[in-house]
């Protein structure tokens, strides 16, 4: 079989008693049709492969055409965190239930994989979110998320007050448990839970949603992707608060810092068999069909 895709780097679900299994047999496939195959190190230390080439998750990036994802959707969302910036595209093969982003299921990975090594595939663009945490005025760190940043609150017992600001202009003060800022990747993830609405992926759009806000006038609201956030902690509430990126911590948050959010300039490829549908995909996850 003819492809353009020569080399193919490998990701595994991590602590998965299936994952080994499931790298072997694709990379058996993958080894059939005379495609390099490099296997991610991290999964590497995990499943102890020892006949395939192994490389640190940059390397991926700079070395693969293609990335295959074994796992689910956290997993996915780790890679896309870690290769988006270079440009290498993804697909996602689920190990158990279907996925939003790892949406090819384990009886038909062969199946699929040899369509995309074809040619039979759709390319979808999902743009990601890029996180700064100021204090006085000086960035103490930053994070890239595909779903969602938030800045949740410390201590279980106590609310956190925030300030939000969209392009400088000032739109609301609430106390709450938090404030998500979602992409329509993650319009599907906490985003939903807190009552924001689903985006459709295509959609240039960021949506703002308070997590059980005191006061139930605080909606969720969804603005331009170009729009610049900024969360602040603010000065006039009294308890500490934290900030993470697609569910990963990434820093503990003082009374008045800052946290700024844009869309990333470098967007995430993935690629889809063909017959791919983002709508079947949520009347199995949502159970939007099913009669009573």
């Amino acid at each position: 079989m003819t492809s353009k895709f020569n080399t193919i780097g490998l990701i595994g679900k991590s602590a998965d008693p299936g994952i080994g299994n499931a790298i072997h047999g694709i990379s058996q496939h993958l080894s059939t049709n005379g495609i390099q195959i490099l296997l991610d190190e991290q999964t590497a230390n995990e499943i102890h492969i020892s006949n395939l080439s192994i490389a640190p998750r940059a390397a991926l990036g700079q070395q693969c055409d293609l990335v295959i994802v074994v796992g689910g959707d956290g997993t996915m969302l780790d890679a896309a965190r870690t290769l988006c910036d270079s440009g290498v595209p993804l697909v996602g093969v689920n190990l158990g239930r279907l996925g939003f982003l790892a949406d090819v299921s384990p009886h038909e990975t062969r199946e699929k994989i040899d369509d995309i090594l074809g040619g039979h595939y759709e390319v979808e663009e999902r743009f990601l979110l890029d996180a700064r945490v100021m204090r006085d005025g000086k960035e103490i760190t930053s994070g890239t998320a595909l779903n969602d940043v938030v800045v949740h609150k410390w201590h279980v017992a106590h609310m956190i007050e925030t300030d939000t600001y969209i392009n400088d202009h000032f739109v609301h003060t609430h106390r709450s448990d938090g404030i998500i800022t979602a992409t329509p990747t993650g319009s599907t993830a906490y985003a939903l839970s807190g009552g924001g609405p689903i985006i459709q992926p295509g959609l240039e759009a960021l949506e703002i949603v308070p997590i059980c806000p005191h006061t139930l006038s605080h909606r969720p609201i969804a603005v331009q992707s170009s729009s610049k956030v900024r969360i602040v902690l603010s000065t006039s509430g009294r308890n500490p608060g934290q900030v993470t990126c697609d569910g990963q911590f990434l820093q503990e948050l003082a009374i008045g810092d800052e946290i700024l959010i844009e869309k990333k300039s470098k967007r995430l490829q993935l690629l889809h068999p063909k017959g791919y549908d983002y709508y079947d995909i949520l009347r199995a996850k949502l159970h939007w069909a099913e009669h009573p």
